[in-house]
């Protein structure tokens, strides 16, 4: 697991502009979603181009939080990276930074192989979605349906989880700010290559994205809120 760390600095700066560490103190489970970037065997599995050792250990955290929000009324979301076939919606920058590594890692990538599937130890249920995206954010135009998706639901507050942090996973995190989603970041549940990277998009969400949090902590925070709506129900019941 990363070695996560925040630098005082970073925390003081963001309570001094805001007034607390935390802009979301409760969590609605039924207009929220848990989108799980990118846990796909070419980026989980030993033996893949693309693959995170990192990205192993997280597993257990976003299956619990998974399972816990399910439980608690909310959705899943399990988002793949999909490698387009040659000739549709080219994206050439992505490989001007790589071109023999992106090739190759893009070729596990393509619907089909074995490297697009999820992870097989992933909690998968019929109920959630799946959802495939073309660019490093599920949100940007054209990468994904994602954002539509959510609207009908009425979803206005997403958690984002997977691999790998410090790219797809803050690139997904900060369009949902921008679309005006309320965004939960959980330090525990991402991963990056290294703990620098990670910890850099951790101290990038802190100031200005999202909350960042523990898996615990948004359990907790998933427990008060569900404890909430049931002393609603009963109240609402006895009038």
């Amino acid at each position: 697991m990363h070695h996560i760390e925040i630098p005082q600095s970073v925390v003081d700066r963001a309570v001094a502009r805001r007034g607390r560490r935390h802009v979301y103190p409760t969590l609605d489970a039924s207009k929220t979603a848990l989108l799980v970037i990118d846990l796909q065997n070419g980026f989980v599995a030993p033996g893949f181009p693309g693959e995170l050792p990192m990205a192993r250990e997280i597993v257990p955290n976003v299956n619990r939080l998974a399972s816990a929000l399910r439980q608690a009324g909310g959705h899943v979301y399990w988002i793949r990276h999909t490698q387009v076939v040659p000739g549709e919606a080219p994206w050439q920058r992505f490989d001007e930074f790589g071109a023999s590594w992106a090739a190759s890692l893009g070729e596990t990538l393509v619907d089909g192989h074995a490297g697009h599937a999820l992870y097989s130890s992933l909690d998968v249920c019929d109920a959630d979605e799946i959802v495939d995206k073309t660019r490093f954010s599920a949100f940007i135009q054209g990468s994904s349906d994602l954002h539509q998706r959510l609207a009908a639901r009425g979803i206005d507050t997403v958690i984002v989880t997977g691999t790998v942090t410090n790219v797809c996973c803050e690139s997904t995190a900060r369009d949902a700010m921008m679309l005006d989603y309320k965004v939960h970041f959980v330090a525990d549940a991402n991963a990056a290559r290294t703990d620098d990277e990670h910890n850099g998009t951790l101290c990038n969400m802190v100031l200005w994205f999202a909350d960042v949090r523990t898996s615990d902590e948004l359990l907790a925070l998933l427990d008060v809120g569900a404890a909430d709506a049931r002393s609603a129900s009963v109240e609402a019941d006895s009038r």
